[in-house]
Formats: C-alpha cells, structure tokens, sequence
C-alpha cells in the first residue's frame, strides 16, 4: 500500500495545508512558521534528490526568515560550491511543495528520480542549520524526518549565519581538492576570515570604533566569536561594539517597533536603532537576522542621518580593488565589474560608470541573478541596495593574482592586500561578518571615516513604498525589472508620471515573498521623491484592484 512508503509514511505526519500553494522563490520558501511543516519536510526531500543527482555532493539546507519578523521562517537549499540552489531546480521544488496528498507527493517524487535519471543507490548527503527563531527546532524535525526517509546521510550544524552554512557546504565539497575553500567547520570559518584581516590590515590603524546592531538574531553571538579571532584593540586592532544579541527572547528579532533594530530598520526608516548611540561621525552597521547583509550608516555634525546602504559598499569596494590592480600592476590583467538593480540609486550607477570607469550591469532583483552576471568579470562586485552582496574573484582572476611577481616594493604591498581580499571576501554568498571587515579595512587604508565615504557622491533623494495587492501574480516586469509588461497600460501611465520629474525615476515590482507590490521612486528632491511614489502608487493600488 502506498502508506506503507517510508515518505509517504512520514510525510503524514507534516499534512500540507489544503488550501495554500506554495512557490519556491528568491529567498526559498517563507511564510509565517505555523503552516511550514510540511514544506521543509519537502524540502528535504529535494535534497536528497539534488544530491543524488549530483553524484552524492553535500547540499546544503537552511531554515531561516532573514530579516522578516519572529513569527516568519523559511527553507533554502545551497549547492554544492556555496551557491543558491540552481534555478531549473526551483520548479521542482514548487511542484513538491504542492503535492496535494502523501501519495502524490511519492508519485512526483519517484518521477523527478526517473526524468531526471537519479541514480538511487547513490547515498544523498545534506547538512543544515538554523537561525534563532523558536520554530527553529519544530521545523529540523520536519527536515530530518525527509532525510530519514529518504535514505539521506546528514549533519546538523544547529545554530550558524546563512553564509557559514554556505562556506561550510563548499568546504566539505572542496575538500582535498586544488580548490580546498577552508576548514569545514565553524572554527575554519573564524580562522579564515581572522587570518586574511591581519595580512590585509598589515600596520594599518583604525580610527575609532565601530557598532554594529545583530537585529537580535543569529549575527550576534556570531560576530562576538569572530572578535576573539581578531586583533585586539589594545593590539592595534578594531575595536567592534556589539549591540542588539539578545537570542535568549526570539521576539526581539528583527524587531521595526518595540526593538527598532536591524538592517531593514534602519533603510525603512532612514534613521539609528536608538541602541547605537551613535556620536556624531562614529561608524555603525546593522545586520539582518540570518547575517547575510549589512547597513552602514552614521550622523553627522548636525545630527543628520547619513544612510551607507548596498550601493555604498558596492562603490568603496569597486574603488578600492580597482585602485589594487592598478597599483600591483594588474590593472591591464583583471576586468572588474559592478553588478546592480534597479533599486541601485541612480548617482551610484553614475559613479561608478563616469568616475570609476567601471562596467555597470543590471539585472532582475534576487542574489542568484545578480551572483550569475557578477561570475562574467574578473572581479565581480554585486551588492543590492539592501545591503546583500560580496565580491566574486574568477579562477583566471585568483590565478593572475597568486601567480603575479610584483616589480616593485610598492607592488608587492599591494598584491598582498589583494591576495588577503581574496580570502576576507566570502566567494559563496554575501555575507554581513566579511563584508563588515571589508569595508573596515578599506576604510583603514584610505584614512576615511564615514564622512569622507559618504561624500564621494551625492544620493538622489528615494523612496520606497509597499503597496499589499489581491494578487501580486499579475504584475509582470521586463528590462532587468525596470519596465511592468502587465498589466497592460500600466507603465505608459508611470512613465508619464516620472517625466514631470528632474532626475525622475520610478518602477514597480511584485514581491518575490509577499502579496505586495513594492514602488521605488527617485528625483532631485525628497518632496518630489515622495510625491513620485505616492502617484506610482495609486496607479499601483488601481491595477491591483
């Protein structure tokens, strides 16, 4: 009988919700926890098919809500380098998830193995984490359930960053080979990251401290490990305040109204969580609830907030390694890139194009997208305006990097620096406790402080709305998201809008994770900014019915 297969049998335990239909998206799945049971254990099951379809490779799973509220989670699967899940794979994912019955979801399940020619004699082998949301445990249990049903070899690494569960796949992955990626432990990661600081800082100094908000969550108790690997300021080293750890009460986490921390905290309400007690000119950043993005920001002399957003981090990066290059004598040797969205400010995307001479990509929203076309440089800078991002270096890039011999002392500076960047950098994912380091070691070379970042250029005035939709399906876009295709009519109308603007700009697009339509505007000033997005808006809200 058909319940008498071992996932049939289990999946009964974790019964689908009758009338939700799940979708497989940018960030995985995710959704409020209670009704997530039977979509992890789902999940599940997809990696041990992805595995075995790739020979027995370790794959990655992680059950996490990033920078959504408490009550929130989700499941994501990483491939075997690190990356996300591969996206032909992403519909398979879907079509599990919305198995109707126990039976059928055996019945899609033995067809994915037969289309696809899965060998089943191969042994699956997953390992997973978790941030530190209370569903946390209820949900392993579903995902264990799949992996033990399904015959999977697995390890639980309970509590890590998304992006320490993405190193640590690619370590087990690579390792033994020519491309080992580092020790496949959480140590390994502390070490890597801590050993590549102290050969990228060399003698330099930092100037003053810097803050740095956890949004509660996993980031916190994280980041204090990572301190005990650095440099201590007595040593010459960065000195990190850590605020906002609180793990012990999972309510906290992310928290807009009673808690005000976070990453998107701070870029949704453009000013400090209070627990910065940010001075004026002293460095702070914000993660998100699973780690993998930052926010700097500061205020200045008159108290005025100053946002350091994606797109900030993305151009002190692109300026920085670029000037490296050039000064280890490989500015000939290394194309490096920007990669961006539509969310990138349009100054930014100026910047970058007439100052740094640099390349600008652009593409749909979503860290797959953006990592895909950052892989055709070199270098490889990609950075939302969210604060998700890292730095990709090609195999051609490492190998001119590690193979170059300088001509110069002045050279042989620089290519170690660049050569450690390499190493600082998380290749994998973007990665809130790497790129915290990147940009404090290049804020330590220039002898900047957040001012002196901030003014390399100008921000036109933004903003952007959430407008919730009965159905966000309908709102199609093309030109890397830039344009709506439908429904029709749509974007004639925000055109014509945005040309009564100086420096006008605005787009519409569904969210990848809720029945909501997001409205990004931009013009010379904040009145007109704001104005632009409520117009766009109502004609948001009138197609959306």
């Amino acid at each position: 009988m058909a319940s008498q297969h071992p996932i049939a049998a289990a999946s009964a335990k974790f019964p689908k919700p009758a009338d939700r239909t799940f979708q497989y998206g940018t960030a995985g799945f995710r959704m409020k926890a209670a009704i997530l049971d039977s979509v992890v254990y789902r999940a599940g099951l997809l990696a041990a098919l992805r595995s075995r379809k790739l020979n027995g490779q370790i794959i990655g799973v992680m059950i996490t809500a990033s920078h959504n509220p408490p009550d929130d989670n989700g499941v994501k699967l990483v491939d075997p380098m690190g990356e996300m899940l591969e996206g032909t794979w992403e519909a398979y994912a879907t079509i599990l998830a919305n198995a109707p019955s126990d039976q059928a979801l055996v019945e899609a399940y033995d067809k994915f193995t037969l289309d696809m020619k899965i060998d089943s004699a191969i042994k699956p082998r997953v390992i997973f984490a978790r941030d530190t949301r209370a569903s946390g445990p209820r949900l392993v249990t579903a995902l264990v359930a799949a992996l033990e049903a399904s015959g999977t070899e697995y390890t639980d690494y309970k509590l890590l960053t998304t992006p320490q569960l993405h190193y640590i796949t690619r370590c087990l992955n690579t390792k033994g080979t020519t491309y080992e990626y580092g020790e496949p432990n959480e140590q390994g990661y502390y070490e890597k990251l801590s050993a590549a600081f102290r050969a990228a800082m060399g003698t330099k100094k930092f100037n003053g401290s810097v803050t740095v908000d956890c949004a509660n969550g996993v980031g916190g108790p994280k980041l204090r490990e990572l301190i005990k690997y650095l440099p201590s300021p007595t040593e010459g080293g960065l000195e990190i305040k850590v605020v906002n750890d609180d793990v012990v009460e999972p309510e906290r986490l992310n928290h807009q109204i009673s808690y005000q921390c976070g990453a998107d905290f701070v870029k949704t309400n453009q000013r400090a969580p209070p627990s910065s007690h940010s001075t004026p000119l002293a460095r702070c950043a914000s993660l998100d609830g699973d780690a993998d993005r930052i926010m700097y920001y500061f205020v200045d002399s008159d108290n005025s907030f100053h946002l350091l957003d994606g797109d900030r981090i993305a151009t002190l990066a692109a300026l920085y390694i670029g000037d490296l290059a050039r000064n280890a004598g490989l500015g000939e040797k290394l194309k490096v890139g920007v990669v961006q969205t539509a969310y990138a400010n349009g100054a930014s995307t100026a910047y970058i194009t007439q100052d740094l001479k640099l390349p600008v990509v652009c593409t749909p929203t979503g860290v797959k997208h953006l990592h895909h076309a950052a892989t055709k440089f070199d270098v490889g800078v990609y950075f939302e305006a969210n604060g998700h991002g890292t730095v990709l270096f090609s195999d051609v890039a490492l190998k001119r990097i590690n193979k170059y011999e300088p001509q110069s002392p002045a050279q042989s500076s620089a290519l170690d620096v660049l050569r450690a960047l390499t190493a600082l950098i998380n290749q994998t994912v973007g990665d809130a406790l790497s790129d915290l380091l990147l940009v404090e070691i290049i804020l330590a070379h220039k002898s900047w402080g957040p001012k002196e970042w901030d003014l390399t250029y100008t921000d036109l005035p933004n903003r952007l709305g959430r407008i919730e939709v009965a159905d966000r399906n309908i709102f199609k876009t093309t030109d890397a998201e830039r344009k709506l295709e439908s429904p029709p009519g749509v974007q004639v109308q925000i055109d014509a809008l945005v040309g009564k603007y100086k420096n006008g700009r605005s787009f519409a697009r569904a969210s990848g994770t809720e029945d909501a339509v997001r409205v990004y505007a931009e013009a010379a000033t904040k009145g007109e900014a704001d104005e632009l997005a409520a117009k766009v808006a109502d004609v948001v809200k009138r197609a959306g019915g």
